[in-house]
């Protein structure tokens, strides 16, 4: 079997554990040897037979219409992230044995767009890819995220500090919602490109240097990584709160931009000048 099919059958498994009968308008006749729903039910709920479903769960879909996957992504209540996920698979099913692992993207970063990261001096903004990286920032961002460029070699990567870095549990007061986060958004962009051999790579990494991302790593889950707010207690200034918002550059394949402010007028707003203001200094320093 291959790695593909254990990830379809993994994630469908997981995900039909998760919705009950009641959920689904389904009676529970009971007697249920594991949680959720029997293939049977969900198979019914797609509109398909139980043995086309079942070997849809077992991994194979090849041929699968996105009719079908659409159906079976209802029947299991997935969000957005989920059925995104469930589509993935189904395209890498689809690639082919053709399909080969490739090699990690350059990292390079186009002057023009570091012009305008650099230009947002009062937000914090932050170049990232896939797996992870954050391969550019503007002089706040690089304040903001000080304690993981002390611990990494750049192209610094939230994955590594987060599982690998004693200093991510103070750094992230929430470090636990953090941590299923980055494991979720992770396995969406392998989901999204299985044959980037950077991102199997650090997976593989992580896997067997963390007990913690590993048991994230056998839940599945997926997320979208769009917007929210992030708790961050910073060693110069504290805590701090600040709103993020990530945007995907269709200009330049493989990055996103991912900006934080804080309310105006807010105790987080007066921090990040003061971390401004500290970072300058280290500049100079630096410099001299």
């Amino acid at each position: 079997m291959t790695a593909s099919k254990d990830d379809v059958r993994d994630f469908l498994t997981s995900r039909r554990a998760k919705v009950t009968p009641a959920m689904v308008g389904l009676p529970d006749l009971g007697n249920r040897r594991v949680p959720g729903l029997r293939r049977g039910e969900v198979a019914i709920l797609a509109g398909v037979s139980v043995e086309y479903y079942t070997k849809v769960e077992r991994g194979d879909l090849r041929g699968v219409s996105d009719e079908v996957l659409e159906a079976i992504a209802t029947a299991l209540r997935m969000d957005d992230a989920e059925g995104a996920h469930l589509f993935d698979l189904a395209r890498a099913a689809n690639a082919g044995v053709k399909a080969r692992r490739r090699a990690a993207r350059a990292p390079g970063v186009r002057t023009e767009l570091r012009h305008l990261i650099d230009a947002m001096g009062d937000a914090v903004a932050v170049i990232g890819n896939p797996r992870g990286d954050i391969v550019a920032t503007n002089a706040l961002g690089r304040a903001l995220y000080s304690p993981m460029y002390d611990s990494q070699s750049e192209p610094v990567n939230y994955g590594r500090f987060i599982f690998l870095d004693p200093a991510a549990r103070t750094f992230y007061p929430n470090w636990a919602e953090i941590a299923d986060g980055n494991v979720a958004t992770m396995r969406t962009a392998a989901g999204r490109d299985p044959f980037d051999r950077s991102i199997s790579d650090l997976i593989g990494e992580l896997s067997t240097r963390s007990e913690d991302f590993r048991t994230r790593w056998a839940r599945h889950d997926v997320r979208l990584h769009q917007l929210g707010r992030k708790r961050i207690v910073h060693p110069e200034v504290g805590l701090v709160e600040l709103d993020f918002t990530r945007l995907e550059l269709p200009a330049d394949a493989g990055l996103d931009l991912t900006t934080y402010t804080a309310p105006p007028g807010s105790e987080s707003e007066d921090k990040l000048r003061v971390l401004a203001s500290w970072w300058a200094t280290q500049d100079v320093h630096a410099r001299a």
